[in-house]
């Protein structure tokens, strides 16, 4: 029972960095509709320039984050205006297919400045592990759940209460409505991009310091998207649990599976998601649409 709650609350702890990460998706996404496949690389890349901010330049650790968060934010917008504002119009598939450019883009350019090797964050987090009823929590996992939750509680605030989060809204509801009342698409479009870069960031600096700075953070910053579209593609609170969802699973195959079928924690939250969508294809807190003719 003692590996039962270490598996799961380790697995609740990086389900919330995934739900993290979802949340870009689900920002651009209800701004947009566009499917951000290059999220992970975004993940991965904004890791190495905090570490090279941090530990090459040698700028306080903290001191270096906050730089990372405004490049990460100046990222996304750049993004927006460069690559996808003159998508708009175009295919669907031509807007997917920039965004697999722009992923295989970014995950080259961390190989040609710093090679494949690991690298490690200072320690910044107390290393001695907390102990709850038998159960030991690492505080890089407990301080990584912490992160998360704070995250999303401000973006829910700043969606309900703030000018341009409700505007954020009107447009995910319906541009054309939002557009004939004057609001301009555009902007909102590069605040929706500035912000997904932003938790991209916040999630790739948490994964970092639960494991290290390497190349691989990439393919685990694809893992929201199991989350988001468990959850539901434009639900905030559905790529919260979702992420919860892909974490606890991942942590509890890993832990009793993996010597039977190694690699399970790895196509377990695929397989749960296939099941789902065989269920309610909009994810479990998805909004249905249904279209008349």
């Amino acid at each position: 029972m003692t590996l039962f709650f270490q598996l799961l609350i380790s697995g609740i702890a990086v389900g919330g960095v995934y739900a993290l990460v979802g949340l870009g998706l689900v920002l651009i996404y209800k701004s947009t509709g566009i499917l951000n496949i290059a999220q992970g690389a975004v993940v991965m890349i904004m890791a190495f320039i905090t570490y090279a901010l941090s530990e090459q330049l040698g700028l306080p650790f903290f001191l270096a984050v906050l730089v990372s968060l405004v490049v990460a934010m100046l990222l996304g917008v750049l993004i927006e205006r460069l690559c996808l504002r003159p998508m708009i119009g175009q295919p669907l598939f031509s807007t997917i297919m920039m965004t697999i450019g722009l992923m295989l883009i970014l995950q080259s350019i961390p190989v040609m400045i710093w090679g494949t090797s690991l690298k490690a964050f200072p320690r910044y987090l107390p290393e001695h592990p907390y102990r709850i009823s038998g159960v030991f929590l690492s505080p890089d996992y407990l301080y990584a759940f912490i992160v998360s939750i704070c995250l999303f509680i401000a973006f829910l605030v700043y969606f309900r209460y703030s000018r341009s989060g409700i505007v954020m809204r009107a447009v995910a509801d319906d541009q054309m409505a939002a557009q004939s009342m004057g609001v301009n698409i555009s902007r909102v479009s590069g605040i929706a991009w500035a912000f997904s870069c932003l938790v991209a960031s916040v999630g790739g600096i948490v994964l970092a310091t639960i494991t290290s700075v390497g190349i691989f953070l990439s393919p685990i910053g694809l893992k929201a998207w199991p989350a988001v579209i468990i959850g539901g593609m434009d639900s905030i609170p559905g790529a919260l649990i979702g992420g919860i969802i892909v974490g606890v699973l991942e942590g509890l195959s890993g832990g009793y599976l993996d010597n039977m079928l190694t690699g399970i924690k790895d196509v377990a939250p695929y397989v749960i998601l296939l099941v789902i969508l065989l269920i309610k294809p909009y994810g479990l807190f998805g909004l249905e649409r249904i279209e008349r003719i």
